[in-house]
């Protein structure tokens, strides 16, 4: 913003008394809003676990290789992913900009001109009428007192954005991550339902085959047949929308590795474990403290935003204060080249300036007002985060509680109707029942069968968000509750908020 200078005596008296004021530091001191977060949670899910186990790398408990390869891949290559370390890359380099505004400025000139002075306008004289050339080296230094804290606030505010930054880096990486995980487990339950639906084919057209040549030899009538065969096309006709499922899967996950189109064309390999060898992550501590919360990237990112927010009140407030500038110049000047280095040619000057806002129309409170709103509205922002994320955890709770039981459920329910199925086909076999029982117990199986998939499904995807939820695991009880480790990769403090 431009300002009206009022330029004072460039006294030794008056730059002293500007000295005497300085290190004042205006704006708000950062203090983190109040929490009404429960001390911990506990549920019939947390059964008991190690809470000194590094549970960073959380995918890696599922013990599945072709997983874990995905998910590295990821990280490396997601375009997402990528994107934010870019952001990063140049939050780092608007902070390395701040702090050399702490420091004064130093620059190089070097001037040469040719004049003719006039014989009309110059006293007689051996100038008069004369061309001649001047030449001149100097070095300049411009340094502006950070009185206020001006300086200080706006590398606050800097540093606040390079670890929001490097938090929403965090995030991302953790969606990410979390997708990988629930779409390969989406494609594992696909490739299952699939094979179970081909080998109920195969078993219907056995069954058709059986009752075709039982009517043939006059035993049964042909409704038994027909029965046979719609139940059997039923099943085919489940078998193209499984297969087109796999196919969306499969692409989707090539695309949260960072596959080429060239490789989604060729089918990425993503061919691992069947869906029941798949390992459930076990080890949930009995009891989680809520301040686990304050680990999520998205809660610290938000709380950065705050950071920076309150910081740029005191840039804001900085402005009605007048500002010192301190000059000076050193430098040669001659009529030759050959001449400059010589001690008769040296010149400098020193000085100093205080400029002081005076009539601004109310721009200056405009932007006090704007920024105590904008760190108002990150204040709000950053506790919805954490209410958000208490409510997400809460409810990652009770779904790894609710797809755990409904496993447990199909299971049963599959075993039962196996035993039904076998009563059934002895019971028409001897002639007790008709064969629509057969038929009944035979479709409850098979939609039983893939309804126990996608519970299984359910319960390992419901681990991974709640893994999400926590903010990607937990580490040794050192860590609970701790400030990130420096995520912008710089050797800033392991607490963004002790740095400020």
């Amino acid at each position: 913003m431009a300002r009206h200078p009022w330029r004072a005596h460039p006294g030794v008296a008056t730059l002293a008394a500007c000295l005497l004021i300085a290190g004042c530091t205006v704006g708000p001191d950062y203090e983190r809003p109040e929490s009404d977060m429960p001390e911990a949670w506990q549920s019939e899910i947390l059964t008991g676990g190690d809470r000194t186990q590094e549970l960073g790398a959380w995918w890696t408990r599922y013990d599945d290789p072709v997983l874990i390869r995905l998910v590295e891949r990821a990280q490396r290559e997601n375009l997402d992913i990528a994107a934010q370390a870019a952001r990063v890359r140049q939050a780092r380099a608007e902070l390395g900009l701040q702090k050399a505004e702490q420091y004064p400025t130093v620059d190089a000139q070097a001037d040469a001109a040719r004049q003719r002075n006039s014989e009309e306008g110059t006293a007689s004289g051996p100038a008069a009428g004369m061309t001649f050339n001047t030449f001149s080296l100097a070095a300049s230094l411009n340094y502006e007192l950070d009185l206020w804290g001006e300086t200080e606030r706006q590398e606050q505010a800097a540093r606040a954005r390079l670890f929001e930054s490097a938090f929403t880096k965090d995030a991302v990486r953790l969606n990410v991550v979390t997708d990988v995980v629930t779409t390969y487990f989406n494609l594992r339950a696909a490739e299952r339902q699939l094979a179970i639906a081909r080998e109920t084919a195969r078993s219907r057209e056995e069954t058709l085959q059986l009752q075709e040549s039982r009517q043939d030899a006059g035993d049964i009538a042909s409704l038994p047949v027909q029965q046979a065969r719609a139940e059997l096309e039923t099943t085919r006709a489940a078998i193209p929308p499984l297969r087109e499922q796999i196919r969306r899967q499969r692409t989707a996950l090539a695309i949260l590795v960072g596959a080429t189109p060239r490789e989604i064309v060729n089918e990425l390999d993503t061919q691992g474990p069947p869906l029941t060898e798949a390992q459930v992550p076990q080890g949930i501590p009995a009891t989680l403290p809520s301040n686990l919360l304050e680990r999520r990237p998205d809660v610290r990112a938000a709380e950065a935003t705050l950071v920076a927010a309150n910081a740029d009140v005191g840039v804001a407030k900085s402005q009605w204060y007048p500002n010192v500038n301190l000059a000076g110049l050193l430098g040669v000047e001659a009529l030759e080249t050959s001449d400059l280095f010589q001690g008769s040619a040296r010149t400098w000057s020193i000085g100093g300036s205080v400029l002081q806002p005076l009539v601004y129309f109310g721009r200056i409170q405009s932007n006090v007002d704007s920024a105590e709103a904008a760190r108002d509205l990150a204040g709000v922002s950053y506790r919805q985060t954490l209410r958000t994320a208490f409510q997400e955890v809460d409810i990652s709770l009770t779904a790894l509680q609710a797809s755990r039981e409904r496993l447990t459920a199909r299971q049963r329910q599959v075993s039962a109707l196996q035993e039904t199925l076998e009563v059934a086909d002895r019971r028409y076999e001897g002639g007790f029942t008709s064969y629509i029982d057969v038929l009944d117990a035979q479709r409850g199986l098979f939609d039983a069968q893939l309804a126990m998939v996608e519970a299984r499904r359910d319960e390992l995807t419901a681990v991974a968000t709640l893994y999400k939820a926590l903010g990607g695991g937990w580490s040794n009880d050192r860590d609970i509750g701790a400030t990130s480790r420096d995520t912008a990769g710089s050797n800033e403090p392991t607490s963004f908020i002790e740095g400020l």
